[in-house]
Formats: C-alpha cells, structure tokens, sequence
C-alpha cells in the first residue's frame, strides 16, 4: 500500500494552508471593492503559481506544489472534490420552475442567448480554428463544440449575485435572467458532457453507451428524483439530527451521483451540479439547511479550487492579447446580442432587453471550470486557457456596471458604506442629546476637516423641529449640508441610555449621526431605511450596544446584513 511520505504531507497541508488563506484575504478584498470574490481567489492562485512564486523561488515552489508524485496526487484529488461540492452548491440554485413561470420571454432570452453565440463560437473555431488558438493533433470537431460553449453558457451564482446587489432579483426582468440562465447551465452542461464524452474520458465505454445513459440521467434527475427527494426528506429530518441528516444526504447523494457520471465517461461535476438541481427543486430543504451547504463550500472549497487554477499554468508567458481580445469580443457581442435579440422578441422593450443581454453575459465561475477541464483532457492550449480565464472574469465584472448604467439603477447605499473607525465613539460618555450630538460632531469635524459648530446647528435645528428617537433603543440625529459631497455616518454607544424623545420612550443605547448633501435627496431615505432593516431585530440591537470597537461592531452588522 502506497502512502504519502513525511515530507509530502508536510508539503501538502502547508501548500493548502497557505493556498486558503490568501485565496479567502484577498477574496474578501475583492468584495470590499464590490468586485466578485472569485477574482480574488484566482489572483492568490497567481501568486503561488509559476507565473510569480515559481519564478522568484522555483525550489521552493517545487517543494509545495510539486507536478508529480503522491501529494501533487493528493492535492488534485482535493482540488477536484472541491469543484464537485461547487458544482452541488450551484445546482441547488437552479428553480426550474422559474422557467416555465416566466413563459416565451424567458424561452426566447434562453433560446437566442444560446444559440446565436453557440453558432458564432462554432462557425470561428470551425472555419478559422487559428483564431481561437487551435492546436494540431486535437479533435476539431471537438474543439469547436467546446469553444460554441465556453462562449455562450452562463454563470448562473455570478449573475444571481450581481441581480441581488442592484436589488432586481426578485423583479420581473430579474426573474427573467435567472429563469434563462437556468436554461443555459443546463443545456451547456449537457453539450459539454457530449464532448468529454467524445474525448473518451478514460471510462473505456462506448460513446453511444455514454450518450444515452448521459440522457437517461439527466431526465431521471430533471423528474423522477426530484420526486422521490421531496417526499423522502421530510422522512430524513423526522428521523435524523437537524441539521446533520440532511446535510450527510445530501452530500453523500451529490458524492454519488458524481461517481455515477465519471464512471459513464462524463465528468462527476455532471452528476453533482444535476444532484443539486434535484435537491434544490425540494421546498422541503430548509433555507437554513441550503446556506449551511453553500457556506461550507462557498468558503473553504471554492477557494481551494479557484486558487489552484492560477496554478496550473504560468500566465504572464501565456497571456496573447490578441488571442485574449478575439475571445472577449466573441463571447460579449454573441451573448448580449443573442440575449437581448430573444427579449425583443419575446416582448420587452429596447432598453431592457440589453438589460437582459448584459444581464446574461456574465460567465464567472462556469466559463472558468470549463476551462480547467478542457485543459486537462488536452482539448486547448495554455494561451487559449489563460483567454478563458481573463474573459470570464472581464464578463463577470462588465455585467454588472452595464446593467446598472441601462436601467439607470443607483446601488442601495448602507450605511457602513460611510461608517469609518474614527467616527465610530465607543464608549460615548455623555448624559444628554446636546452632548451626545457635540461629541459626535467633533469627530466627525476632526476627520473630515469639517466645521464642528455648523454641523450641531443644524443637526439640533433638526432636533427642535421632530426628535430623532426611532424607538428600541435607536436615535438617528440628521442633518443636511451644502458643502458634503457624500454622506456622513458617525457611531455612539452611551455608557447609560440617552433621552431622544422616542415613541416607545426608551433611552437611546445606539447613536448614529448622519450627515447628507443638501443636493443628495435619496442618501438620507436610504440610509435611515438600511439602519431600521439593519436593527429590526432584538438580538442585533442588543448585541451592538455591547460590543467593545469598531470591528466588532462592523462584523455584527455585516453579519445582519448578508454582506
């Protein structure tokens, strides 16, 4: 029996030690710059790849992420357990019953979002393959099937999340991306399960055998399982620890059904993306049960997966810029033309229906793993794979601006967005309003070079005319001023319960001093909207008034709000 020797699993557990914690530092920088994590996560890959660390130490880089032996085995093997429980998680996202609630206009975003960049990939990699980086020896055929995917599916977690943050989920237009995007993950999934098939994915079975038991599989899991799924887990959390049986079901099913799609000659993320779809159809997993799954992976695995892809290749050596332009103009102009095309068709106005065509033309996540995996079986270049990589990525961060600037949509506005650690006054030692508004006033002057005095006039000029105590325990003082440029938020935690005249007559134990431009109509409405959201709850607001700093305080909020 083979084991791993001392030196490697040294190697090993310090490679992923080191590996999870850039990838999930610099992930979170990424967020904090609203741009997605998943960048982050590639970067920190980057950085302990060959393209920098190989270069600037290449012994040691040998020594972590070693090309041959049992822990560059061990290290793959996590890698791809890590995209097979990514994959579980994205499925468990997909409503199909969103998309026949949506009718002809999501079957028309779907259809034309699909086919026309479909076609135009084709047609490229099939007629001028040199374009798009076609290499000699390689099933052309097979390269072109792969290149129409790689530039037409879409990323389903990565346009959920953009729809989230500008607030349109759950809107008809939203609804109507999402619904399509379901479509697209399905049907691109299943062209490329067609091409590894093709590439013989080492299972030795027949490619018809592969094909129709692809097909087989994938109907059983769009009807018949999800069926049975939803009438067996009431049965499991009757029977089972909450929430350890259902999450041991539906890990071990995922685990299952990707062996199941590995051993017909598809790749297991097949079997455990179509295991999460059949999960998530069920009303009966808890909300509770899915985010439990989706942090557990989204925050230790995904990472690992992400940031091993700047790994596997050098990409300063293999980055063409003209290869790299040629890919992004493919995948945008046939994505968001295709899509909007079907949203015309299907009835939406001109302008929405670029909304549409940008909302679908982020590829993120998904235009990356089918990256890895066609570089794995040979099937592209390292120059073609580092293009994939950059267009993804660029897509992803294009898709959300656009959509923005087309719908003339303004980003909801929280107000940690303007909450800084000098403002932020804990303990407050004060006894009365005036006070408790003068100390937060200097330092808010103090920090922003602003007048002290001008701003407690007209904060209690504002205070004269209607108190600022919101009731449980919130006072809000607010005032405007005309020579802010943007809004002001400034934090006071009292060592005992300030007076600010509040309905419920409760004492102030939270403070919060916002200051606004006189021109800025929204920023105030916003604001005050996103601190009664924020502390609605009791145990928010109780915990708040106990921390100790600004961080504490900030990850308690952050918390409360789904950051």
């Amino acid at each position: 029996m083979e084991v791993l020797r001392h030196h490697e699993i040294t190697a090993l557990f310090l490679a992923l030690g080191l590996l999870l914690a850039t990838a999930r530092l610099l992930g979170e920088t990424a967020r904090r710059f609203n741009l997605p994590s998943v960048l982050g996560e590639i970067l920190a890959g980057i950085l302990w790849g060959p393209t920098i660390f190989g270069v600037l130490a290449p012994a040691a880089h040998t020594f972590l992420f070693p090309r041959t032996g049992g822990g560059a085995v061990a290290f793959d093997a996590l890698t791809t357990l890590a995209i097979v429980l990514f994959l579980l998680v994205a499925g468990m996202e997909v409503n199909l019953s969103t998309v026949w609630r949506q009718g002809k206009v999501a079957l028309w975003v779907a259809l034309a979002g699909m086919l026309l960049p479909f076609a135009l990939g084709f047609a490229v990699a099939w007629w001028l393959p040199g374009l798009v980086g076609y290499q000699p020896g390689v099933n052309p055929l097979a390269f072109a099937l792969f290149m129409a995917t790689a530039l037409s599916i879409s990323a389903l977690p990565i346009i959920a999340k953009i729809l989230m943050d500008l607030n349109i989920y759950r809107s008809d237009l939203g609804v109507t991306v999402v619904a399509a995007a379901v479509f697209n993950d399905l049907l691109g999934w299943l062209v490329f399960a067609v091409i590894l098939g093709m590439l013989g994915a080492s299972s030795g079975m027949p490619l018809a055998h592969t094909l129709w038991l692809t097909l087989v599989f994938t109907a059983a899991m769009l009807t018949v399982v999800p069926w049975v799924i939803h009438r067996l887990l009431p049965w499991i959390q009757a029977h089972a620890s909450w929430p350890g049986g259902v999450l041991g079901f539906a890990l071990s099913f995922g685990l299952l059904a990707a062996a199941f799609t590995e051993w017909i000659g598809i790749h297991a993320i097949f079997g455990s993306f179509l295991a999460g779809v059949a999960l998530g159809h069920s009303s009966h997993l808890r909300e509770r049960t899915r985010t439990t799954i989706d942090q557990f992976v989204s925050f230790i695995f995904a990472p690992l997966f992400f940031a091993s892809i700047g790994l596997k290749v050098n990409f300063a050596a293999n980055f063409d810029l003209l290869l790299t332009l040629t890919v992004l103009g493919l995948a945008l102009s046939g994505k968001v033309i295709g899509s909007a095309l079907g949203a015309r068709l299907g009835g939406l106005s001109r302008r929405d229906s670029f909304a549409v065509g940008f909302g679908m033309s982020a590829q993120g996540t998904m235009g990356i793993i089918l990256g890895v995996l066609a570089l794995q079986y040979g099937l592209i270049s390292e120059q073609v794979f580092v293009s994939l990589v950059v267009m993804a990525l660029i897509t992803s961060l294009v898709s959300g601006p656009m959509l923005q600037w087309i719908l003339r949509l303004k980003k909801p506005r929280h107000f940690t967005d303007f909450l800084i650690s000098r403002t932020f006054l804990c303990p407050l030692s004060c006894h009365t309003r005036t006070e408790a508004i003068q100390s937060l006033a200097k330092v808010v002057a103090e920090a922003y070079d602003l007048d002290s005095e001008a701003i407690c006039e007209a904060v209690m000029a504002r205070e004269q005319l209607m108190p600022t105590g919101i009731g449980n325990g919130l006072a809000v003082p607010h005032a405007r001023l005309p020579d802010l440029k943007e809004p002001v938020v400034a934090v006071g935690l009292p060592v005992i319960g300030i007076d600010f005249d509040a309905p419920d007559d409760m004492p102030a134990s939270i403070i919060f001093l916002i200051l606004t431009p006189t021109m800025d109509n929204g920023a105030q409405l916003e604001i005050l909207s996103d601190i009664a959201t924020t502390f609605k709850a009791r145990e928010v607001r109780e915990k708040a008034s106990g921390v100790t700093g600004f961080t504490e305080f900030l990850a308690l909020v952050r918390s409360s709000q789904g950051h």
